[in-house]
């Protein structure tokens, strides 16, 4: 199973980085909202109460000062600006003549005043020494009366120590109740759009997983999208598909498994309860048997006995072709050796029905590579096959001929034919298309099952093909395309 290149994938097909990149966007767009909130109530708040500007207090302060020394002269000016001015924010007047007056009892600081007095008279630092400076911003107003510089209004708000409570009422500043709002309400529909869709998602493939949990091998999620879930949602299909294709071969297979016990113990049962009736009879002690009979009896009993040797041979060799045990001894052998072995074996009994026996082996398929033993094997029990059902007189035929990659066995005979009802389950075990003649003939029910398992053992395939008058069993095994060009130039240069 091919896993997500996470490297390559888009950062819009993955849930995570959606998330991370919209709770970004959210934060930004409530900082954005709440300054604009707080910048406007300030702006409206300044509006409605102009002398709260910190450059309107000064400039106030400056203008009534020098309208008063324009009128005459100041004999206190602490006291003249303390009675017409609020105490907070401090306001400071320093004059050119030296003078020093506020808007609070407070004393101006040094360093304030030393900044100030150099605006007023110009630089007075010494050479190598610094100049003045503020310790923090200042805003300083000119005082004139009839356009001569008199002094400077200075708004100086002290810095405050450090401390905790200061902090935390600078930050309830910020977290203005409209911001708090918003940030709350924006939250919320962060939770619905961000987290709404993945939940609803999410509760599908948990409904799935729960439905599978309970034996729904059919329950599937939905596949939509590219994201992490969605990739999650296609893993659990693709288990589910292969849990309900495994869930129907095990099915299947115990379906075979029984119907394979059902059949073996009706195979053993016939020949075993013959040979137990026949015994109980020879057993009797009063039986009058005369030497005829009992000598048949015993025939019976030594035929049923090889029947079910049959059978369990059969059996054995079937289950070791079909599961693979023990190793195919390959290598290159004549086909019409084979074929004369096999011929051989059922001599008798193709003529004392006068059946005929006839073979063909293409000169480009006489040596084909495999296990000479199982292919004779093979080859045996479609021969055996073909008696079976041949009429008396009839013929069998015995083909070897070449293909792309492959050789081709094929016998046929001149029987009835099978009807097509039958041909797909005519490689089954224990199946029979007449069970009465077959049973008759001695049969196993387990000849094509180990035809086929030998076939394909080999990496072959095995098929039929019938009408009336012909039936046609085909094996064809594979061969190395080195063999196959050798043969196609022996050919050619038996031709020249």
């Amino acid at each position: 199973m091919r896993q997500p290149d996470r490297l390559t994938s888009r950062w819009q097909d993955s849930f995570y980085w959606r998330l991370g990149v919209t709770f970004v966007i959210l934060v930004f767009a409530v900082i954005i909202a709440q300054n604009a909130i707080l910048t406007y109530t300030f702006e409206a708040a300044l509006r409605q109460n102009p002398d709260r500007s910190p450059n309107n207090r000064s400039i106030a302060v400056a203008t009534q000062v020098g309208q008063a020394l324009a009128a005459g002269p100041i004999d206190d000016l602490s006291a003249f600006l303390q009675e017409r001015f609020e105490p907070q924010p401090a306001v400071y007047v320093v004059m050119t003549d030296g003078r020093v007056g506020g808007t609070t009892s407070g004393v101006l600081p040094e360093d304030i005043h030393a900044a100030t007095d150099t605006i007023l008279h110009g630089a007075t630092t010494r050479p190598g020494r610094e100049a003045p400076r503020a310790p923090f911003p200042m805003a300083f107003v000119p005082i004139q009366v009839n356009g001569e510089l008199r002094g400077l209004a200075v708004l100086s708000p002290p810095l405050p120590p450090p401390s905790v409570g200061r902090a935390i009422r600078s930050v309830a500043r910020f977290a203005s109740p409209p911001g708090v709002v918003i940030l709350l309400v924006a939250t919320f529909a962060a939770a619905l759009v961000i987290f709404g869709p993945a939940r609803r998602r999410l509760a599908v493939l948990e409904a799935a997983a729960v439905r599978m949990g309970g034996g729904d091998l059919s329950a599937r999620a939905a596949e939509s999208g590219r994201d992490e879930i969605a990739r999650v949602a296609k893993a659990f299909n693709r288990m589910g598909s292969e849990l309900a294709a495994r869930d129907a071969a095990l099915r299947t297979s115990d379906q075979l498994r029984r119907q394979l016990l059902a059949d073996v113990s009706h195979e053993l049962k016939t020949p075993l309860t013959a040979m137990r009736g026949y015994v109980e009879i020879l057993q009797l002690e009063n039986s009058e048997l005369d030497a005829e009979r009992r000598a048949r009896y015993l025939e019976t009993v030594a035929q049923e006995t090889y029947r079910l040797e049959r059978i369990v041979n059969d059996l054995v060799d079937l289950g070791r072709y079909e599961n693979g045990v023990g190793t195919l001894n390959v290598r290159t052998f004549d086909v019409e050796r084979v074929f004369e072995h096999v011929i051989r074996r059922h001599e008798a009994d193709a003529d004392a029905r006068r059946v005929a026996i006839r073979t063909y082996v293409d000169e480009c398929a006489d040596q084909i590579d495999g296990d000479p033993d199982r292919i004779d094997q093979a080859v045996e029990n479609l021969v055996a096959n073909a008696l079976r059902y041949v009429p008396d007189g009839g013929v069998i035929e015995l083909h070897a001929t070449p293909m792309a990659n492959a050789v081709q066995i094929v016998v046929v005979d001149s029987g009835s034919g099978i009807e097509p009802a039958h041909l797909p389950h005519i490689f089954d075990r224990f199946y029979k298309v007449d069970p009465a003649r077959a049973a008759a003939a001695g049969g196993s029910g387990l000849g094509l099952s180990i035809v086929k398992a030998i076939v394909e053992r080999h990496g072959g395939t095995v098929d039929v093909s019938s009408r009336p008058g012909r039936t046609a069993f085909s094996m064809r095994l594979p061969q190395s395309v080195a063999r196959h060009d050798r043969e196609s130039f022996v050919s050619r240069d038996k031709a020249l």
